[in-house]
């Protein structure tokens, strides 16, 4: 009887990758196709046996504390998109910009990072700001694609800007501390949003046309005071969820909790609160969790198996072998990540490649909690990216009938653009994440 380890390492690699892409192309979700390989390869080159030592090494992904934290910021998210928060938010930052060209557009860059820093959710941020933001930027006659990238890629600032989810996905397989990742990604995440806001600036300015001044605001100060109060509740949130974990008053875990606590708390001053906008967002949280969950176990599996068939070993030597410079060999993992993010999900990505790119990465010298940043900038490229990046499908569920798949990715190239750029400057200023 054939069995699958006679075809060795080589080719055994190259069968899993083959078996992946095939199974993926019939549109079988993520986590069914790499659970499913895991098995075939488990059974076929190690025997029944084996079984057991996949369970474990699900067991331990999915048993590990800091994980709690993710279901509680997809909470987080699940509230804000029920409750009046973040247009509150919008129509506070609204009176910040006053006359400024371009005004409305840099202030949905403001009340994405925000966002962000409230939940760490890209979808939900990417079809709050459609809703919010986008239309009132075409009343006004801003440029259809400046307003489309200006949204996509704004919304995308949760996988930079802590507390993100891709962070503690990453910290997670990577075994890194997840407070260390948020202290890195804070700089970089704010960098980015700032390069958007330069980008928006030199775009209108040399193109009046683009942004049109606002006219002159009427609103009493009375009634401005009141929108101002708007920004009260969501940057208290921040305070509260970020400062506790910076002041290391409380774990990742424990300030998640606090974070849930302080946006149900703020839904009930506003008098917003029932029990259905509660089931709402608890299910909503459930579903999502459920598709991180699935495709951790079918992921963890799948590397574990590999792992024993002495995979990792063999991929880390090819790609090692690539180059003596180690910064080579890191635009080289970049580029795969790219690459990858173009076809994957992020959550995917980051628990089939970081189990074998973080040792190489600790092997070379350089440091993983700047790697993880890197990684998390990477990952911002791959929801914009072609032909699956899911910040233009997000947006196209809740963007006018005129607006097709096709002017939003269009719109988006300057933006992968720029968030390319911002990978290469934390390559070449390692310094820039405080490592």
């Amino acid at each position: 009887m054939f069995e699958l380890s006679q075809l060795g390492i080589e080719y055994g690699t190259l069968a899993i990758f083959v078996m992946l892409i095939g199974l993926l192309l019939t549109g079988m979700p993520l986590a069914f196709v790499t659970l499913l390989v895991a098995l075939i390869f488990a059974l076929g080159w190690f025997g029944p046996m084996a079984v057991p030592l996949i369970t474990s090494r699900v067991y331990s992904f999915v048993s590990s504390f800091v994980f709690v934290s993710v279901p509680m910021f997809v909470m987080m998210a699940a509230l804000l998109d029920r409750s009046g928060i973040a247009k509150d938010l919008f129509d506070a930052m609204r009176l910040v910009g006053g006359r400024l060209r371009g005004a409305v557009a840099i202030q949905t860059v403001f009340v994405a990072v925000v966002l962000a820093a409230m939940s760490g959710i890209i979808g939900g941020e990417i079809i709050l700001l459609g809703l919010l933001a986008l239309p009132q930027m075409l009343r006004l006659g801003y440029d259809r694609n400046l307003a489309i990238g200006v949204v996509c890629a704004g919304g995308s600032l949760g996988t930079m800007v802590p507390p993100s989810i891709v962070l503690i996905v990453y910290g997670l397989t990577a075994n890194v501390s997840i407070g260390d990742l948020f202290t890195s990604a804070f700089i970089p995440g704010l960098m980015l949003a700032s390069f958007y806001v330069a980008y928006i600036l030199i775009r209108v300015y040399l193109n009046p046309s683009m942004a049109p001044i606002v006219e002159k605001d009427d609103t009493p100060v009375r009634e401005k005071l009141v929108l101002l109060k708007g920004l009260v509740l969501p940057l208290m949130v921040v305070a509260f969820v970020l400062g506790s974990i910076y002041g290391g008053i409380a774990s990742v875990t424990e300030a998640s909790a606090v974070g849930v606590a302080g946006v149900l708390l703020s839904i009930v001053l506003r008098r917003e609160f029932s029990f259905e906008l509660l089931k709402g967002a608890a299910l909503q949280t459930l579903s999502t969790c459920g598709m991180i969950v699935w495709i951790g176990i079918g992921a963890s599996a799948l590397v574990g198996v590999f792992n024993l068939m002495g995979g990792i070993n063999f991929v880390s030597s090819l790609i090692t072998g690539i180059s003596d410079h180690g910064i080579v060999i890191i635009l080289f993992m970049m580029l795969i990540l790219f690459v990858l993010g173009m076809f994957l999900d992020w959550v995917g990505i980051a628990l089939l490649t970081m189990p074998i790119f973080v040792p190489i990465v600790i092997s070379l010298g350089y440091d993983p909690v700047w790697f993880g940043v890197l990684f998390a900038m990477n990952m911002q490229v791959s929801f914009l990216s072609p032909p699956f990046g899911p910040a233009a499908f997000y947006l196209k569920s809740v963007a006018p009938p005129d607006i097709s798949l096709g002017i939003i990715f269009r719109s988006l190239a300057p933006f992968i653009c720029i968030q390319i750029f911002a990978v290469a400057l934390l390559i070449i200023f390692p310094g820039i994440t405080g490592r």
